[in-house]
């Protein structure tokens, strides 16, 4: 018998090996498939990785046309009235300034004790009118804003969103965050339109208004009219009256007509209906032609200068604490907890 050759016994171990290959191979990914090692990984879920602390605080909302009140949830409510008070147009940042102003403003009021301007015998929080913040519902909103309503919204939500939690104090108290649309080129102070000083509600400069289509307004109207509302009696004279005392920001603080003395803001408020307290008057024949500056109270934050400031690049942050003077941005966790334990 001849003796194998080494060359036929090297090519009879390589033809086993490479037999024996793919069953090595195949093995291992058949564990590794069966203990799922290899299947993909579940996607997380990005809202799942936070859980939010904040307590569900609901709104009491007196809706003055239907004559009730309705519970709303705290941000729903804060996006129905930054969507009323402010227009979506403005940057997103004088936005995200609003919409921390506006939820300061009605936690501070379901703290209170006193729910000054709720219609009595309803357990309300606020109104739904200028007399606190003006609040819309989402339908109300969808046929004011028609085919706009899906961006608007869109643009609202995230600036309620991105200050969600967050409110105004000063010395660890929430704010009477007050807001109007347009100042005569400063704020007011606090002391100067109502009766009580905030020291957060100093006037500020404010020249940004004075590019907002509501700094300049006119009104005319006849002497008998004029004599009417006032219960002043001015004849003939070219005089209307005399200006007595104006405020640290220009706007009238009291003023003489026909004998009989008046404070700028009951001249704006209660009389005249008038834009602003910054007036000025002339008569022409039997008329009387009033100017006004700025339009709204004066107090606390320009809206038309957040608006300008955030053209200008500023965020969110540094309008409320250049028109609310030494306040901080606070989480609200621990005030929507007393207000839930009241309730």
């Amino acid at each position: 018998m001849k003796p194998i050759k080494p060359f036929i016994v090297l090519v009879a171990i390589l033809f086993v090996v490479i037999l024996m290959i793919p069953t090595l191979l195949v093995i291992p990914f058949s564990e590794e498939k069966a203990s799922g090692k290899l299947e993909e990984a579940p996607k997380s879920n990005p809202e799942s990785l936070s859980v939010s602390t904040e307590p569900a605080v609901e709104v009491a909302v007196y809706r003055a046309n239907m004559g009730n009140t309705v519970d709303i949830p705290l941000e729903e409510y804060v996006i129905g009235v930054l969507a009323s008070e402010m227009p979506a147009s403005f940057e997103l940042e004088a936005l995200k300034a609003q919409a921390l102003a506006a939820r300061t403003y009605v936690v501070r009021q379901m703290l209170s004790e006193q729910k000054v301007g709720v219609p009595k015998g309803t357990n309300a929080d606020v109104t739904d009118t200028t007399s606190h913040q003006v609040y819309k519902s989402k339908e109300e909103l969808k046929n004011e804003m028609k085919e706009d309503y899906d961006w608007k919204m869109e643009k609202l939500i995230k600036a309620v969103t991105e200050t969600k939690g967050q409110i105004l104090t000063y010395d660890g108290a929430p704010i009477d965050a007050s807001f109007f649309s347009t100042s005569n080129g400063y704020t007011e102070n606090s002391e100067d339109y109502w009766k009580n000083p905030y020291p957060y509600l100093k006037s500020v400069p404010s020249p940004w208004d004075k590019n907002s289509k509501e700094f300049h307004g006119q009104i005319t109207m006849s002497v008998k009219d004029f004599e009417q509302r006032l219960g002043v009696k001015i004849g003939d004279s070219k005089e209307i009256g005399k200006i007595i005392e104006r405020t640290s920001s220009n706007r009238v603080a009291t003023v003489e007509i026909g004998g009989k003395t008046f404070s700028g803001k009951e001249i704006r408020e209660k009389y005249l209906d008038l834009r602003s307290s910054d007036f000025s008057w002339e008569r022409k024949g039997d008329h009387i032609i009033i100017d006004t500056k700025g339009y709204g109270h004066g107090v606390g934050m320009s809206q038309y200068g957040a608006d300008g400031m955030a053209k200008e690049g500023k965020s969110y942050k540094d309008i409320v604490t250049y028109y609310y003077q030494g306040v901080q941005i606070s989480s609200a966790t621990d005030f929507l907890n007393k207000i839930t334990a009241k309730k």
